[in-house]
């Protein structure tokens, strides 16, 4: 009886150092063995990083977080994901402020914020943190312009040389040339106008015009034109006027992409310098009233020309080639954005109104290997154009 005490204290011990032995030892090969390599989960790694992991990945790496300091104009945006526009991750955009020591960007629309500009310096920020001047307004309708300075790391606008180019149009190479279809004219000439001020320089020039040729006019206070009526209805005109309601450079708006060119009529354009102008479109796709001395002059060339339909028909010569594509809604103007974020770098601008655009030529997208037909883009001299406008200055 004794001798099996002993036994089984023997082996109680045994097993007693063994089970320690082996937990010591799978500590020890725990510790100082390779690890193996994680998977990585984009969404996982993203709400690591907003967190405050100090661990996050790179922006190129993970989904970049863009705060709407103010929804633009407080319109409810329909956001795209991004990725299927662009070869570049999809961002996460919100407008909530409690995103706003997380976020890698904030885009602050211009006209929203313009009259707190004191409250927007005084706003805790990260050091990493990308501030985005956003405006597609042209200067005139812009206040408070200079209180901007020293604010915003990147601008995002109309104009070419902003570091998010967000035209309101541009144009699209196709794959073939195309035959041409032009509507067909039963009008002369129209005028679409929302914001009518009389003592502008377009309305002015309107009354000159008048005074030679018939000049329809829609908008408040005018002729009712209902919005899904606008394209079929300026079609039948063979001139639309795209005025402008102040000059600026590259202030070239929707009255050109949507109304005149979308709908198939030829514009004639108030706003910039023709030069202006021919960095978007080919030269002889529009007609400038600089180029003539006086309205009744632009007015005799527009009844002229409307009345020989193979000199009308020159104008249009550059659809076989491109078509007019609009700028699209605020969701794809935010996607530049978060395009143009993947590979930006942070700086601060100390002027955002004294910037002067680089020498580019005219805005046109076109796909990998699609051959640009020459005489799309003259080179200086310019030659001869496509029809005589009396009474160049």
């Amino acid at each position: 009886m004794e001798g099996k005490n002993i036994s089984s204290k023997k082996l109680l011990t045994f097993l007693l150092f063994s089970f320690t032995f082996s937990f010591c030892f799978f500590v020890s090969f725990r510790q100082f063995r390779t690890p193996e390599p994680e998977l990585y989960n984009s969404s996982t790694s993203t709400q690591t990083a907003h967190a405050g992991n100090s661990r996050a990945p790179p922006k190129s790496q993970r989904r970049l977080t863009i705060l709407l300091w103010k929804l633009p104009f407080g319109h409810k945006i329909n956001f795209r994901n991004c990725s299927t526009l662009y070869s570049t991750p999809d961002c996460h955009f919100t407008s909530n402020r409690s995103w706003s020591q997380k976020a890698d960007a904030v885009i602050m629309h211009h006209r929203d914020v313009y009259r707190d500009t004191e409250g927007l310096a005084q706003l805790p920020r990260l050091p990493s943190q990308l501030w985005i001047w956003f405006n597609l307004e042209s200067p005139s309708h812009s206040p408070n312009l200079g209180a901007m300075d020293n604010l915003f790391n990147l601008t995002m606008s109309y104009r070419r040389d902003s570091d998010i180019f967000t035209p309101y149009g541009e144009l699209q190479l196709l794959g073939q040339p195309q035959p041409l279809s032009i509507p067909p004219k039963t009008r002369l000439v129209a005028w679409v106008v929302s914001n009518w001020k009389a003592n502008s320089y377009r309305v002015k020039y309107y009354h000159q015009l008048k005074q030679h040729i018939t000049v329809d006019v829609y908008g408040q206070y005018h002729l009712p034109l209902p919005r899904h009526e606008l394209l079929p209805t300026m079609s039948q005109y063979s001139f639309y006027l795209a005025f402008e309601n102040s000059q600026h450079e590259d202030y070239i708006t929707e009255k050109l992409w949507r109304n005149a060119l979308s709908s198939g009529t030829i514009p004639v354009v108030l706003g910039p310098p023709r030069e202006n102008y021919e960095h978007f479109l080919p030269p002889d796709s529009f007609i400038h009233v600089d180029d003539f001395a006086n309205a009744g002059e632009l007015a005799r060339y527009l009844l002229e020309l409307s009345e020989d339909p193979e000199r009308y028909r020159s104008y249009f010569q550059w659809r076989k080639w491109l078509k007019p594509v609009l700028g699209g809604d605020w969701g794809l103007h935010f996607c530049r954005a978060c395009h143009f974020l993947q590979t930006t770098e942070n700086r601060l601008l100390e002027s955002i109104d004294q910037r002067q655009p680089e020498n580019k030529t005219f805005t046109l997208k076109s796909e990998p290997g699609q051959e640009i037909p020459s005489f799309l883009f003259p080179t200086s001299p310019a030659p001869t154009p496509l029809l005589p406008r009396p009474g160049v200055i």
